[in-house]
């Protein structure tokens, strides 16, 4: 079967193929299209997962903040997990963390969404930009008051 369309029809056979090919060296039949492909979306998705538990972890800063009437365990547990992965995702991939303020300001506007839906209150009751520096988020001693 063609590497090509083996990569449509069985992705996991194609990485199996693929790394079998690499390691004995017959570069000439390796996929590099779909391969290059598929290393740029790992990067992609590397990114996305940051950006994404930056969200989730920016929005309960925000309802720890805007609802003190509300703080509970479960909230200080979900703000401790996602730091822990942060510091985990940054670890495995330090390069990240140059871009760390850019991935804070773009996440923000998801942790807003997520914290109204939340809440109940108003997107417009959130600061328009991220109150929180990248120190603050992850800081493990750090809640807003």
């Amino acid at each position: 079967m063609a590497t090509s369309l083996l990569h449509e029809l069985d992705f996991y056979a194609w990485t199996q193929q693929q790394v079998a090919l690499i390691k004995s060296g017959n570069f000439v039949d390796v996929d590099f299209k779909h391969l290059i492909e598929e290393i740029e979306r790992m990067g992609v998705n590397e990114r996305r997962e940051l950006i994404n538990r930056l969200a989730v972890l920016s929005a309960h800063l925000l309802k720890w903040h805007y609802q003190p009437s509300f703080r509970g365990r479960s909230w200080q547990l979900t703000i401790k997990k996602q730091r822990r992965q942060l510091q985990r995702l940054l670890k495995d991939n330090p390069s990240l963390q140059a871009r760390l303020a850019e991935f804070i300001a773009d996440a923000y506007v998801d942790s807003v969404l997520l914290a109204a839906k939340e809440t109940g209150l108003e997107e417009s009751d959130f600061p328009v930009q991220c109150p929180y520096g990248q120190d603050d988020i992850l800081d493990s001693e750090f809640y807003p008051v």
